[in-house]
């Protein structure tokens, strides 16, 4: 009788959810290869959820194995190909912060530039901002400058590592980005009438990215923000510097400087 009632109290138990659940990790028993195969397996498939699970469950359990660098190094990846940027960062810096002189932090460095690097301030961001209505003005950049910093201490702290190149190319893509951002900021002032902070933004873009390209169209901007003002002499100075630097500038053809309607000559694109 005892044991007839036991026996329904347990399927009471299980109907009703209160039993124990059994233990269905996959992973049970599985040694440090196996772990680490599997999440590679995962990560190339770009299972990239199930990659993260494995190695995180590879650090745990096995915290001082070959693997377990590796495997908090590719968690950084992984969480970067899934584009879920706070994650690869947070793990990249997890990693350079546990393994300063590991011979491979300069590639934890790498991926935080890229988790942050996008070319929406480039020309394809220009072509979609058209498309689309949206002001450039109101993009943050902060990514970008965030991702400039990353390829900075990369090629400041590892000057011949394999990624250095690469990192060069996407920091020059990116100060030309940002000083083309500074640039149409300062135009968006310009056609409110807002000429002081026009010409501001166009001087913080000169002296931070002295040689990007985008400065050719702003020091036009300076020209005729100085010009709204009625400041004869900066005016003429930014238009020297202009000649000096950009002499064969689409701004200045077809007409005498001197003469010219600069608003008229800015806008013949």
């Amino acid at each position: 009788m005892r044991s007839s009632l036991t026996f329904i109290l347990v399927l009471c138990l299980a109907g009703c959810g209160m039993l124990p659940a059994v233990n269905d990790d996959e992973t049970r028993g599985w040694s440090a290869n196996k772990l680490y195969t599997e999440a590679k397996t995962a990560l190339n498939e770009t299972y990239y959820e199930k990659a993260v699970k494995y190695y995180e469950k590879l650090e745990a359990r096995y915290p001082y194995g070959r693997y377990a660098q590796q495997a908090q190094l590719e968690i950084a990846y992984a969480y970067y190909k899934d584009k879920d940027v706070t994650s690869a960062i947070a793990a990249a810096d997890r990693f350079i912060k546990l393994h300063p002189n590991h011979p491979s932090v300069d590639y934890a460095y790498y991926l935080k530039g890229l988790a942050t690097f996008n070319d929406d301030l480039g020309i394809l961001g220009n072509l979609a901002s058209k498309f689309s209505g949206q002001d450039m003005t109101e993009r943050d950049p902060k990514t970008s400058r965030d991702s400039f910093d990353s390829f900075r201490d990369l090629v400041a702290r590892f000057p011949n590592s394999k990624y250095a190149p690469d990192s060069i190319e996407r920091m020059n893509y990116l100060v030309n980005s940002l000083a083309a951002h500074e640039v149409h900021v300062a135009k968006y002032y310009m056609k409110r009438g807002a000429y002081v902070a026009a010409a501001n933004r166009v001087q913080y873009c000169l002296k931070s990215y002295p040689n990007a390209p985008a400065n050719e169209e702003g020091l036009l901007i300076l020209v005729q923000a100085y010009d709204k003002l009625g400041m004869a002499d900066l005016r003429n100075d930014a238009e020297r510097v202009m000649k000096t630097n950009f002499p064969e500038s689409k701004y200045l053809s077809g007409k005498a400087v001197k003469n010219a309607s600069w608003w008229q000559i800015w806008n013949i694109d």
